[in-house]
């Protein structure tokens, strides 16, 4: 069962209004945050073919709307990567409208799936496709951050150097205020005292001067309009959803709390919807903020996300000068530190590699290479997870059993005993483990240590009897469980052969 969106009151928004050292590192945590993600919405936008100010707005919306509805205290939603790559064909084909109206059909088709319990289906996503998860997107972390190093000025490499630096010794002498926000700071005011040119925020794209204003997309409401963004609605209504889901779970690891998926799903429809309609590219959970929200700065509420969204609006309207001055290196030290705190280094260790099951390691393995090549957490996941599945019921159809009880061939009875669970994968050998020649006229399967899952199980059994009838023989079929017996007696006969 779900629990309530905050089970640890401690980490309550009314318990950290309450503690000055909680609301403290909750503000500075917004504010680290707001600002990694200006040149990161500046960067999507890009990718998805809009103005920068269309990326800026929607994360600022979703942060602000995701804070309020939200199922995930302290997770960072806002304008992604993801998002943009499937959004980006609606803009090229047929303009910014018709992108806003994908996005708000997004939202609602997200309020629809989160209420119809699509949530509780993080249950069938193994632990091993989680890891690969998370190692993936440290990797495609650090591998985005690549552009900001290659053709720059050779200084920004020593404040490259030493933005780690402050980040990596800081927090053994204090954690008063989040390393990230200090290496930035300091940074941004040596480039500016020394008069060191390096490539600044202000070079990623131009800042809006103004605050986002409630449209309509001016699009027909047409069966066709309908069919040119449904697609690309429904593409990205599922991938934010699952880059979300996936995003709570690891923070409920992070943080050892539990959240309310269900809330969650539906939360990032309404996010959606808001933004749609203030002009924005949508978007869903971002793992890289959340991270810097929760592990860098040590955030656990709702304050932080909602303060993450305003300050990014000051900052970008009111401060623009400011932010806009700031070196990109700084930025990218800090999105470094987070690539390198996300990966599961334990899980390549050779010890863990040689205690872990290969099928294990294959689904990680196979969820991280998808994920890094097709630079989507989405395809990632999905290749993953039925990687998985393959595994698993080529491992489980090996666990099927069938044993001859007797041991004379002069016998006027053979019984049979079927062990195992049976499947379409474990029963496809099913019909070749009987002497069918020379077996005598009655034939028993016992199926008391057996459980019938499907219907190709069912086909299977009549294929067996129908092969014994045609010898003249008979089959009875004994020790089903209450479960296998419903579904053998409603299906038995009505599948054809099975051959």
């Amino acid at each position: 069962m779900e629990g309530p969106p905050e089970a640890d009151e401690s980490f309550s928004v009314r318990a950290a209004l309450r503690s000055p050292r909680r609301l403290r590192i909750e503000i500075l945590g917004g504010l680290v945050v707001a600002l990694a993600l200006i040149p990161e919405a500046i960067a999507f936008s890009i990718i998805a073919g809009v103005d920068p100010r269309v990326g800026l707005f929607a994360s600022f919306t979703m942060a602000v709307t995701i804070a309020i509805v939200g199922g995930r205290p302290a997770m960072i939603s806002a304008a992604t990567g993801a998002v943009a790559l499937v959004v980006a064909p609606v803009v090229t084909s047929h303009g910014l409208d018709y992108l806003i109206a994908t996005v708000i059909l997004a939202g609602v088709l997200q309020v629809l799936l989160g209420v119809l319990g699509v949530a509780k289906l993080m249950r069938f996503i193994p632990r091993s496709v989680m890891v690969g998860f998370v190692n993936a997107l440290a990797i495609l972390i650090f591998v985005a951050q690549l552009p900001h190093l290659v053709d720059v000025p050779w200084q920004v490499y020593p404040l490259l150097v030493a933005g780690l630096v402050i980040m990596v010794l800081l927090p053994r002498w204090t954690k008063v205020v989040p390393a990230p926000l200090v290496a930035i700071v300091l940074l941004t005011v040596l480039t500016v005292v020394a008069g060191i040119r390096v490539p600044t925020v202000g070079d990623e794209g131009e800042l809006p001067e103004s605050l986002p204003q409630l449209l309509i997309p001016d699009v027909p409401l047409t069966f066709e309009t309908l069919q040119v963004v449904a697609p690309y609605a429904l593409a990205m209504a599922l991938v934010g959803l699952l880059e979300s889901l996936l995003t709570a779970k690891l923070v409920d690891d992070v943080t050892d709390t539990h959240s309310n998926k269900t809330r969650e799903a539906w939360g990032q429809g309404v996010a959606n919807l808001v933004t749609g309609f203030f002009g924005g590219m949508g978007g869903c959970a971002m793992i890289g903020q959340t991270m810097i929200n929760v592990k860098a700065s040590g955030a656990r509420t709702r304050i932080s996300t909602f303060l993450a969204g305003a300050f990014l609006l000051a900052l970008i309207v009111g401060l623009g000068d400011v932010v806009a001055i700031m070196p990109m290196a700084a930025l990218v030290a800090v999105m470094v530190m987070v690539s390198v705190g996300t990966f599961d280094w334990h899980s390549i260790q050779p010890s863990t590699l040689r205690r872990m099951p290969k099928s294990e390691t294959t689904v990680m393995v196979a969820t991280v290479a998808v994920t890094v090549a097709t630079h989507n957490l989405a395809y990632g996941v999905i290749v993953g997870v039925l990687v998985a599945m393959v595994l698993f019921a080529r491992r489980v159809a090996h666990l099927t059993s069938v044993t001859r009880l007797d041991a004379s061939d002069d016998d006027d009875e053979r019984v049979y005993a079927v062990e195992g669970e049976l499947f379409f994968a474990s029963s496809n050998d099913l019909v070749y483990q009987f002497d069918y020649t020379a077996d005598p006229k009655k034939v028993v399967i016992d199926m008391s240590k057996a459980h019938i899952w499907d219907a190709s199980t069912v086909a299977t059994l009549d294929a067996i009897t129908q092969k014994y009838e045609r010898k003249g023989k008979t089959v009875t079929i004994v020790g089903m469980n209450a479960e296998s017996q419903a579904r053998h007696t409603r299906l038995a006969g009505n599948l054809g052969t099975g051959e």
